[in-house]
């Protein structure tokens, strides 16, 4: 058994110098249009070969840019959106980043088995939760590659299986479920975390409200008309086009709020309506309210990922399923909340954010957090996989497609 000198940074603060995002954003410690500047010199690195804007292919002028990596070992084509240009390129840019940094992560690692890791007192977690189909259970004695992640409730170090924590879909047969689900970027570690584990609560909350029955599904319907100027210029822009949005308050016992968007034309009652002719985002923030314009502007990105039809991960038969009744109905449920009704405490910057979100999962019962720095030393941003074994994840090759949460949930 071998073991790397550890490189794991621990948490540092973030400078005291920070945006002022407007209220709806999570706090950055700075502007997207700076972000991109730090990494553009990097792109030809990373494989990005172009940068597009894609806003103009649809009537909603949300905007939406893309990024090219042809040479991927995941997805080729990854998306971005925003309220403005800066925001939804720098959105795509990263996304990029963070999928071409994991293909190749720059993680700590050792080679052992798991009665090693006992012998020499190291903590592990084998994650059997991201076993791909047919794959078993890892054995005490065979030996595989780990990666050392930090515990972010304890402060200490654990070893997870690394190719849970990479993404190389160049791997025939994985044995564990390779995603891009906790995989986020930010200007600073403690950023790229807290981006992390809002994406890990977002996914948890969407699965739990995918699995609740149709009647009690659609009871949390947010009336977003008395929300703020940027809420509100969302809605002008769906209104004009000829759209309608229906946005849900799928928060759950996590205590973090988490809302859900789905966008479709005015009328719903025609033929020839298609499964990609309303499309769903979701997000999760520190506000409900930041949460919904998430979920808005992704429901815009989704939209215009199907009229672009670019993305390798797209097959004909998805254009050719017709609408189902179930998202029919949810356009016909009545609005019973606020978006001014939930939002936890305010903060002053990312790591403030950081603080917030781990203590509120702890409060809530969750045990299990875990982050694996993938950044290597010439990146000027921060790469980072956010595992947490306890949460829901969304639909994937995995040989478990429910944990408890949502097994329970769908017993209800």
């Amino acid at each position: 058994m071998s073991r790397q000198r550890l490189r794991l940074t621990h948490l540092h603060p973030s400078p005291p110098a920070f945006t002022k995002a407007k209220k709806y954003l999570i706090l950055r410690t700075c502007s997207p249009a700076e972000t991109y500047a730090k990494v553009a010199a990097s792109l030809s690195r990373l494989g990005i070969t172009r940068v597009a804007r894609q806003t103009g292919l649809d009537c909603l002028g949300i905007p939406v840019w893309c990024a090219f990596t042809p040479n991927a070992k995941s997805i080729v084509i990854a998306n971005g959106k925003g309220l403005d240009d800066d925001s939804a390129r720098t959105s795509a840019v990263m996304e990029a980043v963070e999928r071409s940094i994991a293909s190749q992560a720059a993680c700590e690692t050792m080679r052992a088995s798991t009665a090693d890791l006992r012998r020499i007192g190291q903590n592990f977690d084998r994650l059997d939760c991201l076993l791909a189909p047919g794959s078993n259970v890892l054995q005490d004695d065979e030996i595989i590659d780990w990666a050392l992640a930090k515990d972010l409730l304890t402060g200490t170090y654990v070893c997870l299986p690394h190719e849970a924590v990479t993404m190389d879909r160049t791997i025939l047969r994985p044995r564990y479920w390779q995603s891009s689900d906790g995989l986020a970027s930010g200007n600073t570690q403690a950023e790229a975390i807290l981006h992390g584990l809002l994406e890990r609560v977002e996914r948890d909350a969407l699965t739990l409200w995918e699995v609740t029955r149709s009647p009690l599904r659609y009871e949390e319907r947010i009336d977003p008309e008395a929300s703020g100027s940027e809420m509100a210029g969302l809605l002008r822009r769906i209104q004009q086009a000829q759209m309608q949005i229906a946005i849900f308050d799928i928060t759950n016992d996590t205590g973090i709020p988490v809302a859900c968007a789905m966008l479709g034309p005015q009328r719903l009652d025609g033929r020839g309506l298609r499964h990609v002719d309303v499309t769903l985002g979701a997000g999760a923030g520190l506000t409900l309210e930041a949460a919904a314009i998430r979920a808005v502007t992704e429901a815009a990105q989704s939209r215009m990922t199907f009229i672009a039809g670019a993305r390798d991960d797209l097959f004909p038969e998805l254009y050719q399923r017709p609408l189902s009744d179930e998202h029919k109905r949810a356009f016909e449920s009545q609005s019973v909340a606020s978006l001014s009704d939930f939002r936890l405490a305010d903060v002053r910057s990312p790591d403030e954010a950081l603080d917030l979100i781990l203590s509120t999962l702890q409060e809530s019962g969750q045990k299990k957090l875990y982050a694996v720095d993938l950044t290597p030393g010439w990146l000027p941003v921060s790469v980072v996989k956010v595992v947490a074994p306890d949460l829901e994840n969304p639909e994937g090759e995995r040989r478990t497609r429910y944990g408890a949460r949502a097994l329970s949930k769908a017993l209800q």
